[in-house]
């Protein structure tokens, strides 16, 4: 009966976090969080199911994802295959979100039975629990980055680890192996600072066993040992996975020693000194490490496990209560891990970038994910601190019932009543310090509503859109939502909008449109406030003409119009009173001209690809002016000239254009608005 009640109250605990976990990845993050790995691990994941470890663009520079290595055999992402792999596993079954709920659940049960082993199946519950209440747990596993995927295997390791040390099973010790092997696959380092506390704790179990004589015949040993053939099990099968890592090595960054991200940035790694990352870079001294870790520490115990602080002084407790009864040696790796994982986080420098300024309290990314190098660090604060919970209402319990007028019922009822307060207390913190990051991610994920709203329903079909690039050039960078199929043969491709003819020119049966927004790309800050998909016409011929209109509101005095090429710039000037200003661009291979609003006939030169800008300055006076900013990519290398649909803005101050301020005719004011008209000729023959 006691272990059918644990395991339908596992299960119970893995349905409840797999239910959580699915509401929280497609209500909160519907198109991914602050973190653009995830679009890195979604990528990589479609590649796999390709059967692809390498992408091959067809037009250089405009179409290399975040994070993607380039190298002459293609492109390859910084990351290990794992994580995508498991992402990929979802995808086969409906949706790549099924993996983050089976990861949930998975790591529910696995902390449930990995603590259950060490301690006992009532420990093991609560300690699921508390972890389920976790906001790191909750929010890292809706998400798509790797923590919680390599969580799973840790635990797996763990499980089958403790699993295989208790029945004497090599089955059991080859499922740790493999486990742990996969985890290093995943993430090297990670994986060790889980495995060391076992390692510790193998060694320990054949102190006996092992020495000078048994050591000249190591196969005999083997054989004649029951707990050394499991631990070489276990050891062998785990060297597996980091034979595979370095064979990945291999055949991607072509050493075994290099790892895909320090090919993608040498000093992004482990150790001190000189730390880099694309144009990001610190010296990480010892001192730096030091105090950027006991912030990432004190974030982790007061505002991201459940109860907070609380649980964290419970959890204390609950490791000075279980070394005074006799911390058993299969209880003491879990208590290690207290110390192998915060240690080893200070020398990696990835703590000190989640951070984002010391100076000011969790503004990088732990606001919003909270310190997720130390997810692993869940599972022994959770297991403490369920010791000490479980002991007090054990004492609560005997302590009522050892009085002669009260019988045991009343003593299970006060522990009960006194496991309720707590819970009553934990719940409150837990609620209160997880409203934060949920009301922040909850505003990220209204300003990717907006951002995001031309695409609703898919993009066009057959379509080639082309993308801003506030980040660099760079996809999915900060557009994670938007992705290309490995083959570019998808519903639509996504290039960066800076070779606009050549890219055009790679899909030619493709329908071309170009997406902008309006506002900085600042989500946390409830921008983009709109976004557009414009169709966008490619036109060619011996004379192109521009034809454009601007709407002008009642009361301006002015409108002046600027075209401007390398060459220099011309204006003309239009009467505000009108409700509208007409105006034409013609370009040939040559010179661009305007026309329409009279004044001398200039013209400028054009020479080869570039871009023609012209403006209509609305004029207000102080305070109220705006202005019609056109972009019109031209390309004149051949005698004749092309151009494409221009992009249009609409800018209330100077510092506001050059792809922030997105004409977007929905939101509009009143008497704004704009028409243009791209059309070629041919000479007459």
């Amino acid at each position: 009966m006691r272990r059918r009640s644990a395991t339908l109250g596992t299960a119970a605990l893995a349905l409840a976090g797999a239910l959580l976990v699915w509401f929280v990845s497609t209500t909160l993050f519907p198109y991914h969080s602050l973190n653009h790995d995830e679009a890195v691990y979604l990528q990589q994941a479609a590649m796999l199911l390709e059967g692809q470890l390498y992408l091959d663009p067809p037009v250089e520079g405009v179409l290399r994802p975040w994070f993607f290595v380039d190298a002459p055999e293609g492109m390859y992402p910084k990351y290990a295959p794992v994580p995508a792999a498991m992402f990929a596993v979802g995808e086969l079954f409906g949706g790549y979100r099924l993996t983050l709920v089976a990861v949930a659940a998975g790591n529910l049960a696995l902390a449930a039975g990995v603590v259950r082993e060490a301690f006992d199946a009532r420990t093991g519950l609560l300690a699921g629990v508390l972890v389920l209440a976790s906001p790191l747990f909750v929010l890292n596993s809706s998400v798509f980055l790797p923590y919680a995927p390599t969580h799973f295997l840790n635990l797996a390791f763990a499980y089958c680890y403790l699993r295989a040390d208790r029945t004497e099973s090599r089955r059991w010790a080859a499922g740790a192996g493999a486990a742990v092997g996969l985890a290093f696959f995943a993430r090297p380092y990670t994986a060790v600072l889980f495995a060391l506390p076992f390692v510790g704790h193998a060694l320990w179990t054949l102190r006996d066993e092992v020495g000078v004589d048994a050591l000249r015949d190591p196969v005999a040993l083997v054989r004649g040992s029951d707990a050394v053939g499991r631990q070489a099990t276990t050891a062998a099968l785990g060297l597996v996975g980091v034979g595979l890592a370095l064979g990945y090595n291999t055949v991607v960054t072509g050493h075994a020693l290099t790892f895909p991200y320090a090919a993608f940035a040498p000093l992004d790694g482990l150790g001190f000194g000189q730390r880099r990352i694309l144009s990001h870079e610190v010296v990480y001294t010892p001192e730096l490490a030091l105090e950027a870790n006991g912030r990432v520490l004190w974030i982790f115990f007061a505002k991201w496990i459940a109860g907070g602080l609380v649980t964290a002084a419970l959890a204390g407790l609950g490791v000075a209560v279980a070394a005074r009864r006799g911390l058993t040696a299969r209880q003491a790796p879990l208590a290690a891990l207290l110390v192998s994982i915060p240690l080893g986080n200070v020398y990696f420098w990835g703590n000190f970038n989640v951070l984002g300024g010391l100076d000011t309290a969790g503004d990088g990314l732990v606001s919003a994910l909270g310190p997720y190098y130390h997810f692993d660090l869940l599972l022994p604060t959770a297991t403490f601190a369920a010791v000490v919970v479980l002991a007090v209402a054990g004492r609560v319990r005997a302590a009522v019932a050892g009085r002669r007028t009260v019988d045991a019922r009343a003593g299970r009822v006060a522990a009960a009543v006194a496991l309720l307060l707590l819970a009553g207390a934990v719940g409150a913190v837990t609620a209160d310090i997880a409203r934060e990051p949920v009301e922040r991610n909850a505003e990220v994920t209204d300003s990717y509503e907006r951002a995001y709203e031309p695409f609703e329903g898919g993009p066009p079909v057959n379509s080639l859109i082309l993308l801003p690039d506030p980040y660099g050039n760079w996809l999915n960078h900060p557009f994670q939502a938007v992705r290309n199929d490995p083959g570019y043969d998808g519903r639509a491709v996504y290039a960066i909008d800076d070779r606009p003819f050549a890219t055009a020119d790679a899909f030619p049966d493709r329908r071309l449109h170009r997406y902008a927004y309006r506002g900085g790309w600042a989500p946390y800050d409830g921008s983009p406030s709109a976004a557009r998909l414009q169709r966008v016409e490619d036109v060619r011929g011996d004379r192109l003409a521009l034809d454009a209109t601007v709407g002008v509101p009642a009361g301006a005095d002015s409108v002046t119009v600027r075209v401007g090429t390398d060459d220099g710039s011309l204006y003309r000037v239009a009467n505000g009173a009108n409700s509208s200003v007409d105006f034409r661009l013609v370009v040939t291979d040559e010179r661009v001209a305007v026309e329409g609003l009279g004044g001398p006939e200039e013209t400028l030169a054009v020479d080869g690809v570039e871009t023609v800008h012209a403006s209509a300055f609305v004029d207000y006076g102080p305070g109220g002016s705006f202005t019609y900013r056109f972009d019109l990519p031209v390309d004149a290398t051949d005698g004749r000239v092309r151009a494409l649909t221009p992009e249009v803005e609409l800018c209330r101050g100077v510092r506001s254009c050059g792809g922030a301020a997105a004409y977007v005719p929905e939101t509009a004011p009143d008497g704004v608005s704009v028409e243009t008209d791209l059309t070629a000729t041919e000479r007459d023959t």
